[in-house]
């Protein structure tokens, strides 16, 4: 079998009942005064109640867990999905984070997302804060 024809059979699509580890597409923080608006994008080829993505949280440097989304049922649609939590008061001072995706088999993902909230953006996140366009 030539190598282009096996690059393409492992890695060009998943066989199956393997819908991989949850990936965080992008991470969308608005700041509104003291809350602040979260929109994660995640991508996981969901397989129904046997396999999903079942949480996302964000985690403080120190491992304390600030928020955890329980998402309690398999998404429709395509592979790409949005979730959003509204009003969240993160601790005064807070600047770093880590946003992490978990699935129904695998557990949380080692594909987290590292935050900075004081700049515009990063790889896979943007932050906007109040009173700024």
């Amino acid at each position: 079998m030539g190598r282009r024809l096996w690059l393409l059979l492992f890695f060009g699509a998943m066989p199956p009942g393997w819908a991989g580890e949850a990936v965080i597409v992008e991470v969308m923080f608005q700041q509104r005064g003291n809350l602040w608006d979260v929109r994660v994008t995640l991508d996981h080829g969901d397989e129904g109640w046997t396999h999903y993505v079942d949480a996302w949280r964000l985690r403080a440097v120190d491992g304390t867990v600030l928020v955890e989304q329980v998402m309690p049922r398999p998404h429709r649609g395509g592979r790409l999905f949005s979730r959003r939590l509204r009003g969240l008061r993160l601790p005064r001072g807070l600047r770093h984070l880590w946003v992490e995706a978990r699935d129904s088999r695998l557990g949380w993902s080692p594909r987290r997302v590292w935050v900075d909230l004081r700049q515009a953006g990063g790889p896979r996140y943007r932050v906007r804060l109040a009173g700024v366009r």
